[in-house]
């Protein structure tokens, strides 16, 4: 009889731990997986991107790599749809797939204005890889596209390049995104696109070669320009308006500070404000995700959200709350503590949230998941 109490001590400690693992015990998270790894035809799935339509259809982007999880080699841009609010969805639907070739880093953005949805891309050789790229030993380069749907995501436009209009000749790699664009609402460039990419530039071989930029676009998607290019030693960035119209960016860092860079804009994107660190969002040096989630006024608070592997390695997918437009972030919840890696923020009905993010067990790169919550589950970490 001695043993008995043991024994279910044990197993009430394992099911604790499995529940804990799986998102299951936090009142309020939902967790499910998306993207699973050799599944569906592919290797790996990599890169997750997620938006909510104008009709309020989600849906959730990604790469899919083929024959590994290499970052070149055959990759075709898939999405998966969901029209209740992220609980169930369709099977994965290729976008844009160009043979051995990659189709990737995709960033959408839904137009509110007419609910077009707006999907930015990049392409290269898949024989070509990041390094022969970077440097200029590749046999193509990286390309710029762009393509649309009309119906909810069902069917996307042909892909259009535009890389004449949105990379400089002299760059070399070049990426949109990862993770989603934006749609200016308030000011003088109301209605405005924009959506984050990043570069490398070589003219100075005394200076780090990546750069955080945006592109726009001010009638509705048909033309894209290039617009603001930040200092060296940023990467992957996340993009969010402020109640006064200002622009904020938040991006990868390599200042070896283990924290993000930001800066902001107030001309909509054209030019931005000397970098600074953001002390309190600590960083593995990853991909990471912003978002507008209310804006003051009516009784509302100002909330902006951000998520990202808060760590000095990728592991522990975090989303924090900032009511001061980023200046201070008090809450906080964990998504996941193992590892993690990229993730992709968005709005579903009311005050619900979802965060698409890579995890895993022992790789972050295993499956991308969706965890869902309100945001007085965020929140709840205030209350005494």
């Amino acid at each position: 009889m001695n043993a008995r109490p043991g024994w279910m001590t044990r197993f009430a400690a394992a099911l604790l731990n499995i529940l804990g693992a799986c998102g299951l015990l936090a009142a309020g998270l939902e967790m499910s997986d998306l993207f699973v790894a050799g599944s569906e035809g592919y290797h790996t799935y990599r890169i997750p991107a997620i938006v909510t339509s104008t009709r309020g259809t989600v849906l959730a982007f990604c790469e899919g790599r083929k024959v590994n999880s290499s970052d070149t080699g055959r990759i075709d841009l898939l999405v998966k749809r969901s029209t209740d609010g992220g609980r169930t969805w369709t099977p994965q639907q290729v976008v844009w797939s160009d043979g051995d070739n990659v189709c990737g880093n995709p960033a959408p953005v839904v137009d509110s204005s007419n609910g077009r949805i707006w999907l930015l891309m990049t392409w290269n050789l898949g024989a070509d890889h990041e390094r022969q790229i970077m440097e200029g030993s590749s046999k193509e380069t990286r390309r710029v596209f762009v393509t649309h749907s009309d119906d909810d995501g069902v069917s996307w436009a042909a892909p259009r390049e535009i890389t004449e209009s949105t990379k400089k000749p002299h760059w070399r790699w070049y990426a949109t995104g990862p993770g989603n664009g934006i749609q200016l609402t308030r000011g003088p460039h109301f209605g405005r696109i924009v959506v984050p990419a990043n570069h490398s530039d070589h003219t100075d071989p005394g200076s780090h070669p990546y750069r955080s930029h945006v592109i726009y676009s001010d009638d509705h998607g048909q033309t894209w320009r290039l617009g603001g290019i930040q200092q060296d030693m940023t990467n992957e960035s996340t993009l969010a308006e402020l109640a006064d119209g200002t622009l904020l960016h938040n991006m990868r860092s390599y200042h070896k500070r283990n924290r993000r860079a930001v800066a902001t804009s107030r001309d909509g994107g054209l030019s931005w404000s000397p970098l600074k660190m953001d002390e309190a969002l600590i960083e593995p040096v990853c991909q990471a995700s912003l978002l507008r989630a209310t804006w003051p006024g009516a009784g509302e608070k100002s909330r902006l959200l951000f998520a990202n592997p808060a760590s000095v390695k990728r592991e522990r997918m975090v989303v924090r709350v900032s009511y001061d437009e980023g200046a201070t972030w008090p809450a906080n919840r964990e998504l996941h503590a193992g590892p993690a890696a990229y993730s992709s923020l968005v709005m579903l009905s009311g005050d619900e949230v979802a965060c698409l993010f890579e995890r895993g067990t022992k790789s972050p790169y295993e499956k991308i998941s969706l965890a869902r919550f309100p945001l007085s589950w965020l929140e709840d970490t205030l209350r005494p």
